[in-house]
């Protein structure tokens, strides 16, 4: 699949990995593997990649290390698809929102429980709710809300990781926002290697109906960060501004990895 280079980690010192793997082609497949894995007993950690996790992975090695040990990658958003286009590849857009509920229906299906992770207590009570009905006969095994200031890898993270453990439950989605969730996904995974995780950011707050999300005209036509902008520009105005300006180095990037494959032919 594609590979998309963060920049200037070498150059700043950083010791994580220098690439990102988009291994995640189709929801077909993606989902195709996990009902194996869920079947086995195997463990998986989905991360959904977008320019926005690029920004992070360039400065935080931290982040960039725990994406390294997801099973699964996704491209979460256009840019990554037009991306990967542009090196040659294709990919689907598989944002985390869309794959809750075909995840959800596959753990109902095969009677795996789920346990709901982030967000505040109510956030979850009602998107517990909301995935029940959406899809009978799924169980949801516990819902924890840490509290602010959650650290992914510290003792609070250990006993949460004893408590999603006790549960019995074999999938988890998190909530947690970038990149903490993807670190706690990491950091959980290595220690309960049966487990399922997926980080899936304001996911479970669209289900729960505390955040409105972008109609599907707006999505069809690649507007959704727009939409978000103008619901909350005082917070995503330095994101997005970061994200564009990634942009043009990963496009030379992308170019790269087309001529050096047309060289190898």
């Amino acid at each position: 699949m594609s590979m998309y280079w963060p920049g200037n980690l070498t150059e700043q010192g950083g010791s994580g990995p220098s690439a990102v793997t988009v291994n995640v082609p189709s929801e077909q497949a993606l989902l195709s593997d996990l009902r194996d894995r869920m079947e086995q007993g195997r463990g998986f950690s989905i991360a959904t990649l977008n320019l926005d996790h690029i920004v992070k992975l360039t400065r935080q090695d931290d982040f960039a290390r725990a994406y390294a040990e997801h099973t699964h990658v996704t491209a979460d958003g256009n840019p990554i698809v037009w991306l990967s286009r542009l090196a040659g590849d294709r990919i689907a857009l598989l944002p985390g929102s869309d794959l809750i509920d075909p995840i959800a229906k596959l753990a109902a299906e095969l009677g795996v429980s789920v346990a709901l992770f982030g967000s505040t207590t109510e956030a979850l009570d009602a998107a517990a709710q909301g995935l029940q009905k959406n899809h009978p006969g799924l169980t949801v095994a516990t819902t924890l809300a840490p509290p602010m200031g959650f650290d992914p890898t510290g003792e609070e993270a250990d006993a949460f990781i004893e408590a999603l453990n006790a549960s019995g439950a074999g999938l988890c989605f998190l909530a947690l926002g970038a990149p903490k969730q993807e670190i706690f996904a990491a950091h959980a995974q290595a220690r309960l290697p049966h487990m399922g995780f997926m980080s899936i950011g304001a996911g479970l707050d669209f289900i729960a109906g505390h955040q409105r999300r972008a109609p599907k005209i707006v999505r069809r036509f690649a507007a959704e960060w727009l939409w978000r902008l103008s619901l909350d520009p005082g917070r995503l105005f330095k994101r997005y501004a970061a994200c564009i300006a990634v942009l043009p180095g990963l496009c030379v990037t992308a170019l790269q990895v087309r001529l050096g494959r047309g060289r190898q032919r």
